[in-house]
């Protein structure tokens, strides 16, 4: 099989503008819409249909076993949250410390935070339930709040270790860990306030929350748990990812060690999130059971899109699309901007932030001296492009975007203006910075 480099382009496009036409125009479901586009892409670059299936089962099953149990269980501990009152108690929490108008820059700061040692879809469906009590009590409109907390979410998935692809990046580039998380939190500060500024101008826009109502208000007038148990369900899942993230604990001896390297991982840790927001409510077993059957019937719609994005991405990664864009322009002219412009190709025509920084320092590796970039501070400043490139453009082929927008409820049109702006303007203010960096780090 031969295909051309406009051969690959063109198709990759109709794929990605088959999925919006269908869902925004004609209202298709997600699933269907992105099943669609693994054939329509899959056919126009010359793939047999058993290999386009083969292609589709893989992707599915693959971003299955990496999100299937992290979901259910992350939106498990929301839904649990949210009936024994802990949301409210928390939203009432952030609203007395930070102010009612800065709602939405304190939902973002805290995405970053949460961010550092945890995966930003797993972050999203932890911090979901607090964004929605602060949306229903402030009245600011849900995707202003809700793309806050994602571009909180999503600054440092992409650009720092422990995350996947900024650490595979770096292994594969021989960058040192240390400098690379350093340079990478000053980065993505302004990488999440454009996010954040952009989410409050455009969000302007969009439909904006009612207020608590009558029957709200009485009911928080209940019983309620205390601030700090409300928190612990939350607080506890991200303290042991992050222990087990940030101390490299896989490689470590003695009984201690081994322990939290097993608590930390993101399923171990969110079933002890499960377990403390149900010793945080008064549930009997009628009501816990009813709780349990929503959270799984919420996660499952959610995972079969989900699943259909990772296969749709997988048909995509088949393209070669790196690969025909290595060999189509000359690198000596485009120096740090290759990295960010190749990620951010992979990046939009596939969907994964990890895979496409994979994808991209495997071919980067090679090209480091063409590019300029073969030194101690020239291979951080390719992770660095490379994150900044993994940022844009998540659409409809994202996973994450699929979080965003089900989680939150906010539709698919509203989210391709604000949030797929956001990450629009996120990678470029990113790469802009990195740009300027590289000026003192030669």
């Amino acid at each position: 099989m031969s295909t051309s480099f406009l051969q690959v382009i063109l198709f990759l496009l109709a794929g990605i503008a088959s999925i919006i036409v269908l869902t925004v125009r004609f209202r298709v479901h997600p699933f269907f819409a992105l099943l669609i586009a693994c054939f329509v892409t899959g056919l126009g670059i010359q793939l047999g249909v058993p290999e386009i299936l083969n292609l589709m089962k893989a992707g599915f099953g693959d971003i299955m076993s990496k999100l299937a149990i992290i979901i259910v269980l992350g939106t498990t501990i929301g839904v649990l949250l949210e009936k024994n009152g802990s949301t409210q108690v928390m939203a009432a929490y952030i609203l007395r410390v930070v102010g009612q108008k800065r709602s939405s820059l304190a939902i973002a700061i805290t995405g970053f935070i949460v961010g550092l040692p945890i995966f930003c879809d797993s972050g999203y469906i932890v911090l979901n339930g607090i964004n929605k009590s602060l949306v229903r009590r402030t009245g600011i409109a849900v995707a202003t709040m809700s793309v806050s907390l994602g571009a909180g979410l999503y600054a440092v998935h992409c650009l720092l270790p422990p995350h996947p692809g900024a650490t595979a990046a770096a292994s594969t580039l021989g960058v040192d860990f240390g400098k690379l998380i350093l340079c990478g939190i000053l980065i993505a500060i302004p990488a999440m306030l454009i996010g954040h500024a952009w989410a409050v101008y455009a969000g302007r826009k969009t439909q904006t929350a009612n207020v608590i109502n009558k029957e709200e208000e009485e009911s928080e007038t209940g019983e309620r748990p205390s601030v700090f148990r409300a928190f612990l369900p939350v607080i506890v899942p991200i303290l042991l990812m992050a222990v087990k993230s940030v101390m490299g604990l896989e490689h470590t001896e003695g009984g201690l060690a081994k322990a939290f390297n097993i608590a930390g991982d993101p399923s171990i840790a969110l079933a002890a999130g499960v377990l403390l927001a149900i010793l945080t409510g008064k549930n009997d077993k009628h009501t816990l059971s009813a709780n349990l059957s929503s959270s799984v019937e919420k996660a499952g719609g959610i995972l079969v899109i989900i699943g259909a994005g990772g296969a749709f991405g997988a048909v995509l990664s088949a393209t070669n699309i790196g690969g025909h864009f290595g060999e189509t322009l000359d690198m000596k002219t485009l120096g740090i901007w290759f990295p960010f412009l190749l990620t951010c190709i992979i990046k939009t025509a596939q969907g994964s932030s990890t895979v496409a920084i994979v994808t991209a320092s495997s071919i980067i590796l090679p090209l480091l001296p063409a590019l300029g970039l073969d030194s101690e501070n020239g291979r951080i400043l390719a992770v660095l492009s490379m994150g900044a490139g993994s940022m844009m453009i998540s659409h409809t082929n994202d996973a994450y975007f699929w979080v965003i927008s089900k989680f939150s409820d906010i539709d698919i049109k509203t989210m391709l203006r604000v949030h797929s702006m956001a990450s629009v303007w996120m990678g470029l203010i990113t790469m802009t910075v990195v740009y300027i960096l590289s000026f003192f780090m030669k």
